[in-house]
């Protein structure tokens, strides 16, 4: 799976595979506060997006959403930073600000977003049968599933990576782990793939990276390994004490999931996410978001159009 990447874009890595990756997995919260977005008085803003009026697109979903007042999206609920949902119900996150910033475009207030939390092993399923508009989740395009939905972006590039405590020195990258203890969930892409011999690390298996992040936390494992995104969740939600490495070893872009068949709506989200780059609000949004964990940011990749 190969994507034409800009210039800018050049130096980003990618990650979330299928169903059964990262993306597949529970994350959940290990940390001692709210974990969606920014928060402190000294903390980057998120922008705000201008909402359009009178747009008209010969799309199906957009005509079904318009009728109802309301655009239902699918997301995460569980992922620090990047799709979280809190005790009060507030959804925050960089996914999520991909979401209303594309639902501006499309016509629909902050207010007219229904969003829904969706399973990753339905989120064909879901789109398909038209539950939701569109899905905005650390959901990677690939080949297989284009056969079932269809994708607008890649809107950000991620990579699986590894996690470590703040203090940490000599894990590099995924070549520096031999003999080091790695934590991932059961059945993950990034679990597979350290788990190879060339890497030498010995691994543990848990159901949720919450609690592969509480090990890390407690010294009973070395790193946790899942795409960098997730990571940077964790990694803006405990500043000082944990950091990405920064060294991905797979790669996979997110899209914006909706209906295979409308072409339409595919490139009018295409349009958004380009130009909200373009304007900076995705940049605040990053800094706002996962820019909170010090990682660099990195522009999106060239749009994918087909």
């Amino acid at each position: 799976m190969k994507l034409r990447k800009s210039a800018a874009a050049a130096a980003t890595v990618a990650v979330l595979a299928l169903a059964a990756t990262a993306c597949g997995g529970d994350s959940g919260n290990a940390g001692d506060k709210p974990a969606g977005g920014a928060g402190g008085k000294d903390q980057p803003k998120l922008p705000t997006y201008t909402v359009a009026s009178g747009v008209k697109l010969d799309s199906a979903t957009l005509k079904r959403a318009q009728k109802a007042g309301k655009i239902v999206i699918g997301a995460k609920n569980d992922q620090p930073y990047l799709g979280f949902q809190d005790t009060d119900g507030k959804r925050s996150g960089f996914d999520i600000e991909i979401a209303k910033m594309v639902a501006a475009d499309l016509g629909f207030k902050p207010s007219q977003i229904e969003f829904k939390t969706i399973d990753s092993n339905v989120r064909e399923t879901t789109i398909s049968k038209g539950e939701v508009d569109l899905y905005v989740g650390t959901y990677t395009i690939n080949d297989e599933r284009k056969k079932q939905v269809g994708f607008a972006g890649p809107y950000f590039m991620a990579g699986a990576d590894l996690l470590v405590r703040g203090d940490e020195k000599g894990i590099t990258g995924p070549d520096s782990v031999k003999g080091k203890t790695v934590c991932s969930i059961k059945g993950s892409t990034p679990l597979q793939e350290i788990k190879k011999s060339k890497y030498g690390a010995k691994t543990v298996e848990l159901s949720k990276y919450s609690e592969c992040v509480q090990q890390l936390l407690n010294n009973e494992v070395d790193a946790v390994t899942t795409d960098d995104a997730i990571l940077k969740g964790y990694a803006a939600q405990r500043p000082g004490k944990l950091k990405v490495v920064g060294k991905p070893f797979t790669e996979e872009p997110y899209g914006v999931g909706m209906n295979k068949d409308d072409k339409v709506l595919r490139e009018a989200v295409s349009k958004a996410i380009e130009a909200h780059e373009k304007n900076g609000d995705y940049k605040k949004a990053y800094d706002a978001t996962l820019g909170l964990s010090k990682s660099a940011y990195t522009a999106p990749p060239a749009l994918e159009r087909y």
